[in-house]
């Protein structure tokens, strides 16, 4: 093209089309910019301490386990350099109070429930966790296995923070009123305490929770999130009103178009697989 067709053509044009001819990350850069609480930097939150397989050896930096390899591709489609990311540490029930926020956005498995979005704002869903049931070995032993009529016999305990009051009380429907705990820690030690014979956990922290912290734990079995009504979605936690919301969004719907998301499941959770599923 000649500088006189050049002229003819118009600059505004040319720059257009090259702006079309950009990436997807460009884009994403370019709607995070002055949206962030630092410029130029993602500040991701994560627990305290931060638990396997959603971040390993408690170190978000090093990209492994399954939210931290999440929240860098979403820092990546969004224009972010992996040292461009600052991790912070909050705990669960303080990162979803009313307020400011001292992050861009907080992975820690928060279920999104209409209750919580009055207060925050959720991403779209990063992953559909199933419920899963957490017993110890002398009750596997005892014979019980992961079919129904077996499971409304057991006593069950309930961690008020989490979503298996539901799976608890309508689809098992034990035949004696479950304890409620305020926490995950205390559940699991009414279990250790044989308070309880059984608790409702997402897979991966039932997995988590039966490796580590239970000496006899097992995860007896799963109700597959593509069967609930109501599957529990884990959505990045933000402050009520981040504008940040349309461009975490925007990095999960590419995640998801280009099969990394998936990807990044099957290497961090494939564990989760080899649980059977309640019949």
């Amino acid at each position: 093209m000649s500088s006189f067709q050049l002229k003819a053509f118009g600059f505004g044009t040319v720059l257009a089309a090259i702006a079309a001819l950009s990436t997807p990350t460009y884009a994403m850069d370019a709607c995070a910019t002055g949206k962030t609480i630092t410029e130029g930097k993602l500040t991701i939150a994560t627990g305290n301490p931060a638990y396997y397989p959603w971040v390993h050896d408690d170190t978000p930096q090093s990209g492994k386990g399954f939210e931290a390899a999440v929240g860098y591709a979403v820092a990546d489609k969004m224009g972010f350099a992996k040292d461009d990311v600052v991790w912070v540490r909050t705990s669960f029930d303080e990162a979803i109070q009313p307020g400011a926020k001292n992050f861009d956005f907080n992975m820690q498995q928060y279920s999104i429930t209409e209750e919580r979005e009055r207060v925050v704002d959720f991403s779209d869903p990063y992953y559909a966790a199933p419920a899963a049931i957490l017993v110890r070995q002398k009750t596997v032993d005892a014979g019980l296995k992961p079919e129904m009529a077996a499971l409304k016999a057991l006593k069950w305990g309930v961690a008020q923070a989490t979503t298996a009051l539901p799976v608890v009380t309508q689809t098992i429907q034990p035949e004696s009123d479950p304890l409620f705990y305020d926490d995950t820690a205390n559940a699991v030690a009414a279990m250790q305490a044989d308070q309880i014979d059984a608790a409702i956990f997402d897979l991966p922290t039932a997995l988590y929770l039966s490796a580590v912290v239970l000496d006899d734990g097992v995860v007896l079995g799963q109700f597959p999130a593509a069967q609930s009504d109501n599957p529990d979605q884990f959505g990045m936690l933000m402050a009520e009103g981040n504008p940040i919301k349309e461009c975490v969004d925007a990095a999960l719907a590419e995640l998801k178009t280009d099969g990394s998301l998936t990807e990044i499941e099957a290497e961090w959770l494939q564990a989760a697989t080899n649980v059977p599923l309640v019949k």
